[in-house]
């Protein structure tokens, strides 16, 4: 039991996704995911964000509201961590503590979206690894990835039994009729 609790304490500070799931994630900062910041998101703050995404009827009203759930984690992890002092683009920031490049913001937003799914809030994607994108070796780019997939069946219409066929069935007196017949050779 012992070695059983070491294996699981082991894998919940290897793989923070799998911690995730209970509501922390770690964003990056300071260009390059040189710094790191331990967030934690409350179990309301995370029931707002289910029924934000469980009202999505499509895949594109989910890309909506994922980026609206996104942005809602990120604030509460700046309330948190130094990433509130980011400022848009990688000039703007003036070398300030908490500062976000391209790979900070796809590595902290790839985290956030893995949370998300492991908690089950994405019906219509999935997500995928962070992409590297670039015309030239020298103006790259990172971005965090959704993938969307097939839609989940419909939920099954349950069955309508008429308020008579009960009734009827107790009053039928057809016994042979519900017995199991065997073909004869």
């Amino acid at each position: 039991m012992i070695e059983l609790r070491a294996l699981l304490a082991w894998m919940v500070l290897c793989f923070p996704v799998w911690a995730g799931a209970a509501g922390w994630v770690e964003v990056c900062f300071n260009y390059g995911c040189q710094s790191q910041a331990e967030v934690e998101f409350s179990e309301a703050d995370l029931a707002e964000i289910a029924n934000m995404l469980a009202g999505a009827g499509s895949a594109d009203e989910e890309r909506q509201r994922l980026a609206q759930a996104v942005g809602r984690l990120y604030a509460l992890a700046g309330l948190q961590s130094p990433i509130h002092a980011d400022h848009r683009g990688n000039y703007a920031d003036g070398g300030v503590f908490g500062k976000m490049d391209c790979i900070d913001h796809s590595t902290t937003t790839t985290r956030l979206l893995q949370m998300l799914e492991a908690r089950g809030l994405m019906r219509f994607h999935r997500v995928a690894p962070r992409e590297r994108r670039t015309t030239l070796a020298l103006f790259q780019h990172f971005s965090a990835v959704i993938e969307e997939t097939a839609p989940p069946p419909p939920a099954p219409v349950p069955e309508v039994v008429a308020d008579d066929v009960p009734v009827l069935m107790a009053l039928c007196d057809c016994g042979d009729a519900l017995v199991a017949r065997t073909p004869v050779a």
